[in-house]
């Protein structure tokens, strides 16, 4: 993400687990980002949005998975949740930024990220909630 003109963020499972709490379990890095440093960023590595199924509650204006890491890395640009009965952007107001072995990475602060869970609602989000 060096070379980011925008905020970013690690979410899910990983910020859990940046934050130093148990998540459970990592099956993939979420990161939301904005659609302009994904098109500018990750294009030119060929790490290229995908045409996925529409999910019921998300949705990424721009998304990717990149498989060339031990554990994927999946790429959120534009992303919105069904909520209250619309697509509702979902904004992130805090960013911590996290040391790990010299590369600066960055979450949203522990109150954040737990009222996002809450707002996902499905049970694993519940559970990492619980665990912040």
């Amino acid at each position: 993400m060096e070379g980011a003109r925008q905020d970013w963020w690690i979410i899910g499972s990983t910020a859990v687990a940046l934050h130093g709490r148990d998540p459970g379990g990592i099956a993939d890095i979420d990161v939301m980002l904005s659609v302009e440093d994904a098109e500018r960023l990750l294009e030119p590595r060929a790490i290229l949005p995908e045409n996925k199924p529409p999910h019921p509650q998300f949705h990424s204006a721009w998304f990717a998975r990149w498989d060339g890491t031990p554990v994927p890395v999946e790429f959120m640009a534009g992303f919105s949740m069904y909520e209250d009965g619309d697509w509702q952007r979902v904004t992130l107001e805090t960013r911590q930024e996290i040391d790990l072995n010299g590369h600066r990475l960055f979450v949203p602060s522990v109150d954040e990220l737990r009222s996002l869970f809450l707002r996902f609602g499905r049970g694993k989000d519940l559970q990492r909630a619980a665990s912040l």
